[in-house]
């Protein structure tokens, strides 16, 4: 367990930096969607537990514990909002790349520092 929580870790930290020290939108793009999968991939870390059951109700089944099922559609909705974040970043992305050459954060804003 503490293997993977190191893993997951290293993953939301090669996120956070590559949002820092990259450059290029796209490649920032990118690690913030690195460090997103990091963040989800914790979040199922945490919330997994032996021992319970799928909350589907059986008459024939005696007295289980189930598991929430709030963690599981948490985790879809940071899915679905997380694409879409991704999506608007790269027509943001499209749009600004149609005024200016490069893509490189400090170019661009060379070009338009009065």
């Amino acid at each position: 367990m503490a293997f993977l929580e190191t893993c997951v870790f290293g993953v939301i930290f090669i996120g956070f930096f590559g949002i820092i020290f990259k450059k290029n939108l796209i490649m920032k793009i990118l690690a913030m969607d690195v460090m997103s999968t990091g963040v989800i991939a914790y979040y199922i870390l945490v919330a997994a537990r032996g021992g319970i059951f799928a909350p589907i109700v059986d008459d024939a089944q005696e007295t289980v514990a189930y598991a929430d099922p709030v963690p599981q559609a948490v985790i879809l909705t940071a899915i679905v909002i997380g694409f879409s974040i991704q999506a608007l970043m790269l027509v943001g992305v499209m749009k600004l790349s149609r005024d200016n050459p490069t893509l490189e954060t400090r170019e661009i804003e060379k070009i338009h520092t009065p």
